[in-house]
């Protein structure tokens, strides 16, 4: 085809520029629609499969959300590629709001609702965190207590209550997330199915009306 694109972008490119399009979110948010309009499975399973990526976008592990949508849709039989798309929820305007939320959350659950949960004291802790993992690292012949000991800080006061906040609110975001999309996945397809089929029909008349 004339027209087709010649460096046709890999997958990973695709999803990086779905999360962090170069052109901006309202071209990554076209590209997505359209994107998830065709996906070729169930309702349901499509919108259970974006239900992960939404649950995944509250875990800890951060760089690894593609991995754990993935994953938790394989588990329970939804559409993997539809979850690659929901991860599309965390995202540098969301993950503010999300982390001082699954933390505020998973403090008030553990009793330390007392502690700060904003987002700079999340990110500060994370960064301490990698920054002990690279000094135990650095001292691998020997025993660095203070970079074990801070990592053993950020798992008890940081890590541990964004996870459990996180499992928490990510399971109601996801529900509220996949109960609307069935009907609506359902109406893509039914709408998609009814174009094509016009436009076969409109191809046998224009055949026909040539014989």
């Amino acid at each position: 085809m004339i027209l087709k694109r010649r460096d046709k972008p890999g997958f990973w490119t695709r999803m990086r520029e779905l999360v962090s399009p170069r052109k901006g979110f309202t071209r990554g948010m076209e590209y997505f629609g359209k994107r998830m309009k065709r996906l070729p499975d169930s309702p349901h399973r499509i919108a259970l499969g974006f239900a992960c990526g939404v649950f995944a976008s509250f875990s800890p592990l951060f760089g690894l959300h593609f991995f754990v949508a993935a994953g938790c849709a394989w588990l329970v039989r939804g559409n993997v590629l539809a979850s690659l798309f929901g991860t599309v929820m965390g995202n540098p305007v969301s993950f503010p709001f999300i982390s001082a939320a699954s933390l505020s959350v998973g403090r008030w659950m553990l009793g330390r609702a007392g502690d700060d949960s904003g987002f700079d004291a999340v990110r500060e802790s994370f960064s301490e965190a990698f920054r002990s993992i690279r000094g135990a690292i650095g001292n691998r012949f020997g025993y660095d207590d203070g970079a074990v000991g801070g990592l053993a800080t950020f798992f008890h006061e940081v890590f541990l209550p964004y996870l459990i906040g996180g499992v928490s609110l990510g399971l109601l975001c996801a529900l509220a997330f996949y109960f609307p999309l069935v009907p609506l996945a359902r109406a893509w397809q039914n709408r998609r199915r009814r174009k094509l089929e016009g436009a076969r029909w409109r191809g046998r008349g224009g055949e026909g009306g040539n014989v």
